[in-house]
């Protein structure tokens, strides 16, 4: 009992010093975006592909396996159960998640950088997953707790990311059943923007959740979302009980579950598309139901991963078009459910930071954009199909988020935009460079890229080094990790933090596996 007196005394502390001393926020907390999204499907082929998923739930079911909590979920709700199989009427899936949020807010440690999800928002967080990073210094490696941290402080330092992220790179150096505490820790330390928690485990799901009290206070994580778990479908119609008791843990506790099938067409779905997102639609609305069977109300995202492969290798590939147009059509059946859309990213399976990955990372990331995905994960750093995380991809993909930052704008159109005053004073066969509308706005017409080179040739090849893009931002994320400098922590939260990690980990061995 007196810990937990210390941790709600210090919660209080630190709520206050964070109203008191808040730092500014970089650039803006997220996007609104104001370009329409871009709807391909008719109502006609939408339903005939409900009507697939709702015939996939119906006649060939879901197996949820090792959580017989869920199993009594189902059985309670009316579902048809035979054992681990559970099938579901059609529509009964959908009046089940009309109790979820079609927006909320994912409070941050500095108020300003909280984040809302849902509706006209969009919200750019790092990639996720990799055990390897690789840079051009020291080429691709296992990931440790340092280049967790870079990371998180890379991501911090941009103002064209939002959010910290979650397992941004696997930290392999520390044990497997610990890392999540050094991981949560983390982004709280080095961050004071919204992060994600763990959900390899129950218990790591829960400590994570704790320590988000502790940040907090209890009550207030009760009331309001503050931390979210991505948790994944065993694909194809399987929900495994790491993710199901994962998933619980965080309804239960009022936090927002990101609900996400990863469907490789031909190995783990169809591959033609269109039944890959009918396949998608029935796993992910499942999951998104189960968060408000735990609790009416909670806050979840409707995920979606769609991802081809090479039928000549059996290789996984990414940032390809098939997926990418599918993505489209994911963004518009969310919108009919009124759930957040977490879809696609800056995708790529090159193994450097060059052409390739450019020309497959935009490729994705555009049908992120015009699907209408509110939360993008993987908006920076993702390589080698994401099993590395790449310093100076992450440099260049966080430029790239600067750009699509004034891409989401728009066309604005009022007297100022539409520059009749800068005719009438240019006149026929001159120039706006100097003129008094140039003047006026140059400062923020166009966005600014700080990594592309603009000079001439010549100043490139002479003064420049003739560098490339990926040795430019290989010099711009050392920079930044040098002149890095963390978000001020409240000593008493810091403290209180510290301590449940130690006791955490000193509560069990060490295990690798």
């Amino acid at each position: 009992m007196e810990a937990t007196m210390t941790e709600e005394k210090a919660g209080r502390r630190g709520r206050s010093a964070r109203r008191d001393g808040a730092a500014k926020p970089h650039g803006v907390p997220y996007i609104v975006r104001n370009i329409p999204t871009y709807d391909i499907l008719s109502e006609e082929n939408l339903q005939k592909i409900e009507r697939t998923a709702d015939r996939i739930l119906a006649e060939v079911g879901i197996e949820f396996r090792d959580d017989p909590s869920v199993v009594d979920h189902w059985k309670r709700a009316g579902a048809k159960v035979d054992g681990v199989l559970v099938r579901f009427e059609p529509g009964m899936l959908r009046e089940i998640v009309s109790s979820a949020p079609s927006e909320f807010t994912q409070y941050a440690r500095n108020p300003a950088n909280s984040v809302q999800i849902g509706g006209d928002n969009v919200v750019f967080s790092p990639a996720y997953g990799s055990p390897f990073v690789m840079d051009l210094d020291k080429g691709r490696r296992y990931g440790t707790i340092e280049d967790f941290r870079n990371f998180i402080k890379l991501a911090q330092t941009s103002p064209w990311l939002h959010h910290s992220g979650g397992t941004i790179c696997e930290p392999v150096d520390v044990p497997v059943n610990k890392r999540h505490l050094d991981m949560v820790y983390s982004h709280i330390k080095y961050s004071d923007r919204a992060f994600m928690g763990s959900v390899t485990a129950e218990e790591r799901a829960e400590d994570s959740i704790e320590m988000a009290r502790i940040l907090f206070g209890a009550e207030f994580v009760d009331q309001n979302c503050v931390i979210l778990g991505n948790v994944n479908v065993n694909s194809p119609l399987v929900w495994d009980g790491t993710m199901t008791t994962s998933l619980r843990a965080y309804a239960r506790a009022n936090q927002a579950a990101v609900i996400v099938p990863f469907i490789l067409g031909g190995a783990m779905g169809p591959v033609t598309n269109a039944g890959a997102i009918a396949q998608s639609y029935a796993e992910t609305l499942a999951g998104c139901a189960l968060t408000q069977l735990e609790r009416k109300g909670a806050p979840v995202i409707f995920g979606n991963f769609l991802s081809s492969m090479s039928l000549r290798s059996g290789s996984p590939t990414f940032g390809t078009p098939e997926p990418a147009i599918g993505s489209m059509v994911v963004g518009q059946l969310a919108r009919r459910l009124r759930l957040p859309l977490r879809c696609a990213g800056n995708f790529s399976n090159s193994k450097l930071p060059d052409g390739q990955a450019m020309q497959e990372g935009l490729m994705s990331m555009l049908s992120a954009i015009h699907c209408g995905a509110n939360f993008i994960l993987h908006s920076a750093g993702f390589l080698d199909g994401l099993l590395s995380m790449s310093y100076e991809k992450f440099v260049m993909d966080t430029d790239l988020c600067g750009a699509l930052h004034s891409y989401f704008a728009g066309v604005a159109v009022d007297d100022n935009t539409l520059a009749f005053d800068a005719f009438e004073e240019v006149g026929p066969g001159n120039h706006f460079l100097g003129s008094a509308h140039t003047m006026r706005n140059y400062q923020t017409a166009f966005w600014d890229s700080t990594l592309s080179d603009n000079e001439p040739f010549e100043k490139w090849s002479e003064e420049g080094g003739s560098t490339d893009i990926a040795t430019r931002a290989n010099r711009q994320w050392k920079k930044t990790l040098k002149e890095f400098e963390a978000p001020p922590l409240d000593v008493a939260v810091d403290e209180a933090l510290c301590d449940f990690v130690a006791r955490r980990k000193a509560s069990m061995a060490d295990g690798w596996y």
